[in-house]
């Protein structure tokens, strides 16, 4: 026990250094741009472009959270990121946390506002109590209308899932959040499709910056009425086991799956994302590959039968994550603490079916603490609305950690996505 209590401490120092000196220290650690590096010997110069049957360019950019649009009853705080946008009714429903800081406290606050023009909105539901609350996820379903919450702990250096609780619109007002019946859950994406309700979880969350290394269990559920989740695939409960947490996927024309699942603790397969595949007959046999680069926050969806999903960009590193140093604990340690230190974007990417690979496609608008990405269809077949957060997009080039301390906001992106 004193050897573990040791090495925590010890973890602990070296993660607080980072921390605290990255203020000071930001010409090695984030800084990415020429007046640091010079134009030529930058380490962060953008991944060559992969594109497939589409163009792809943002067309328009401008901040929901803070903004003019939001009613004075909305009390934004200090740092706006976790996020998810649907429609339903006719309008645009954006539910995300504002609290003071990125990580867990007890001040945390789940807004939720809509619009009939996504520009200016309405009030519809505060949550609040007392503790950390994080990934709202919509699920539109039969008529009706549920936001998922999951509920963590409230001390900023620790992660507690405690479970997922939901609300629904009834009578024009979101009622109070309840239990759903998946205890030390993290709800990641819940999505709609062919008519079902879907939901990736993960469980185990309080192991992945644990000195145990228990193994995570990501698993795939469903629903009939927004309410009562069952495993999609009972067969098949768990779709993946060991590092890998956040997870998302979407369903291919002929009902093929196709999965990303970041894999930040590492495992027999190695660290980074895993890219995963199962059939219509199994959805929840997933068969996987490793990619070095860590696809924090995935959301997959397809478009024009190419799948695309954004991510957040490590820019440093060839946009790995894993060093390829050392083993397990240590392994793990490095690899974290050099990708806290570096600077992000929040980037679309590209499967490509004919090489199991993910190719870079553009940039988001975005720097610093980024990535929450939510998608909905735009004014035209080719063109996408996107909803994320970022460090101000104007502001200074920041690594991950420095920025997690600073404000963040909410943005709306037009993204085209052409025939090329």
């Amino acid at each position: 026990m004193f050897r573990r209590l040791a090495a925590l401490f010890a973890v602990s120092l070296v993660v607080g250094g980072v921390v605290f000196w990255s203020d000071i220290g930001l010409l090695f650690f984030g800084r990415c741009d020429a007046v640091a590096w010079g134009a030529s010997h930058s380490p962060c110069a953008p991944p060559t472009v992969a594109l497939g049957r589409h163009s792809a360019r943002v067309v328009d950019t401008r901040r929901v959270v803070p903004s003019d649009g939001l009613p004075p009853a909305v009390d934004v705080k200090r740092s706006n990121n976790n996020l998810d946008v649907t429609r339903f009714g006719g309008r645009t429903y954006l539910a995300f946390r504002s609290a003071d800081s990125h990580f867990a406290g007890d001040t945390t606050v789940i807004h939720v506002v809509s619009s009939d023009d996504e520009r200016s909105w309405r009030r519809e539901a505060r949550f609040a109590i007392g503790r950390d609350l994080r990934e709202p996820r919509w699920l539109p379903l039969d008529g009706r209308l549920f936001l998922y919450v999951t509920i963590l702990g409230s001390t900023s250096y620790a992660f507690e899932p405690e479970g997922v609780v939901v609300t629904e619109l009834a009578n024009g007002s979101f009622g109070p959040l309840e239990p759903i019946g998946l205890p030390g859950r993290v709800a990641w994406r819940t999505r709609v499709v062919e008519g079902r309700g879907f939901m990736t979880a993960y469980h185990g969350g309080e192991n992945l910056y644990s000195l145990g290394r228990k193994p995570m269990a990501v698993e795939l559920y469903e629903t009939t009425d927004g309410r009562h989740w069952l495993p999609a695939d009972p067969a098949h409960p768990v779709v993946s086991q060991g590092g890998g947490s956040e997870a998302d996927f979407a369903l291919l024309p002929g009902g093929s799956l196709f999965g990303v699942i970041r894999n930040e603790a590492g495992d027999a397969a190695g660290w980074g994302s895993k890219l995963c595949r199962a059939s219509r007959a199994a959805l929840g046999a997933w068969t996987c590959t490793s990619d070095p680069r860590k696809f924090d926050s995935p959301n997959v969806f397809v478009h024009e039968g190419e799948i695309y999903f954004f991510a957040r960009r490590n820019l440093a590193n060839d946009g790995r994550y894993d060093l390829g140093i050392g083993s397990g604990l240590l392994r793990m340690l490095r690899n974290q603490l050099a990708y806290i230190t570096q600077a992000k974007r929040c980037a679309l990417w590209r499967y490509d079916t004919a090489t199991d690979s993910v190719g870079f496609v553009l940039d988001l608008p975005s720097r610093g603490d980024t990535c929450f990405a939510s998608v909905l269809p735009g004014d035209a077949p080719d063109r996408l609305v996107v909803y994320d957060y970022s460090s101000d997009v104007a502001g200074p080039e920041l690594p991950w950690t420095a920025a997690q301390r600073r404000p963040s906001f909410i943005y709306r992106h037009v993204l085209e996505l052409a025939p090329r």
